[in-house]
């Protein structure tokens, strides 16, 4: 590696980490200002309230990423064009491309540091922020961020259940209703007004049972006021969080998506954007390094303000992409793939355009 390389990857290190530096303590100053009244309203322990900022950081640098490095880029190489040192750089005979070679560099080392945070440091830290601001923060706890409305559920491939709402705190589900298939045929379905779970043994106390077996002839009907059985499923499976995705590491999000995908769960596209996420905003930081630089690497008469104007408004208007079609994967019948990975290929488009210009 030449003088020229060492010197632009650690100018590309150092100011990419000075940005994360500056803007998240900004952060969380922001959010103190907003949350202090109400942790002290709710007496929150200054133990919580340390964890659930480091928590922040992780989370909220994860989540800016792209801004801050992108805006780091613009900022340091606009600073080379201004003092002439690209133009140098190119007048030596190096050419445009091979100039680029360290950025290059420095966005595969902060894309792995990515794609390693997305698949082990951020889903902790998503689990303890989230966690956080249910349980202090927001509303009377842990049954608000649960999916607990109309709950259905392929438990199996030939079991089914379904519950109209779900309460955490009681253990309590109404309206519950349960159907076994046998060869594609309803072998029996059970029903209750009430079921609850028994933590102690791991059973379900059913109020209001009704168990009706279908026959070839005549159906057999059996109804109770009170019975107790177990059922393969437990509460996480019934109401998991709706943020639970985020929490889980590279092996646990992947097994999970599987099984939910086999019980049918309504929030599957949900899940499968956090996955995929995981992959295409590593690989964004390629995208946006060379579309900092081509727009940055000229002197222009405006000097930096020009640049960080241009660079700031492409930076928000890929998150901006990224969170429309995040939201659509989400809400939509448009695959989760496509709509994750539409913002790379439209600002890839464009970083091809810019540097071509770029070069000549």
């Amino acid at each position: 590696m030449k003088i020229i390389d060492k010197y632009i990857l650690k100018r590309y290190l150092t100011t990419f980490s000075v940005m994360l530096l500056l803007f998240v303590p900004i952060g969380i100053v922001i959010d103190v200002s907003e949350k202090v009244n109400k942790m002290i309203e709710n007496k929150v322990p200054f133990s919580k309230i340390a964890a659930y900022y480091l928590d922040f950081t992780i989370y909220f640098a994860n989540l800016l990423f792209p801004i801050f490095l992108f805006l780091s880029v613009i900022w340091f190489t606009s600073k080379l064009a201004n003092n002439t040192e690209v133009i140098a750089v190119l007048s030596s005979g190096i050419s445009f491309t091979r100039f680029l070679r360290p950025f290059i560099i420095g966005a595969t080392i902060v894309s792995f540091v990515s794609l390693f945070a997305g698949f082990f440091l951020v889903p902790k830290a998503s689990e303890g922020f989230w966690n956080f601001r249910y349980n202090y923060l927001i509303g009377n706890g842990r049954e608000v961020v649960r999916d607990d409305s109309d709950v259905f559920r392929q438990i199996s491939p030939d079991e089914y259940i379904y519950v109209s709402n779900f309460n955490i705190n009681s253990n309590m589900a109404f309206n519950f209703t349960y159907e076994k298939f046998l060869d594609h045929k309803l072998d029996y379905k059970i029903t209750a007004n009430r079921i609850r779970w028994n933590p102690k043994d791991s059973t379900y106390i059913l109020y209001g049972y009704s168990k009706r077996k279908v026959g070839e002839l005549s159906d057999v009907i059996e109804n109770r006021d009170k019975v107790v059985r177990k059922f393969p499923f437990d509460l996480e499976d019934l109401t998991p969080t709706i943020y639970v995705a985020e929490t889980l590491s590279f092996g646990e999000i992947n097994k999970f998506i599987e099984k939910e995908t086999k019980r049918g769960n309504s929030n599957i596209n949900v899940y499968l954007v956090v996955l995929y996420k995981k992959y295409s905003i590593p690989v964004s930081a390629f995208i946006l390094t060379i579309i900092a630089v081509a727009v940055s690497s000229m002197k222009r008469r405006g000097g930096m303000g020009v640049n960080l104007a241009i660079g700031i408004f492409l930076a928000f208007s890929f998150v901006f992409f990224d969170k429309i079609f995040g939201v659509l994967a989400e809400k939509s019948a448009i695959s989760p793939l496509i709509a994750v990975w539409i913002p790379n290929f439209v600002f890839g488009i464009l970083a091809i355009i810019l540097l071509r210009n770029a070069k000549r």
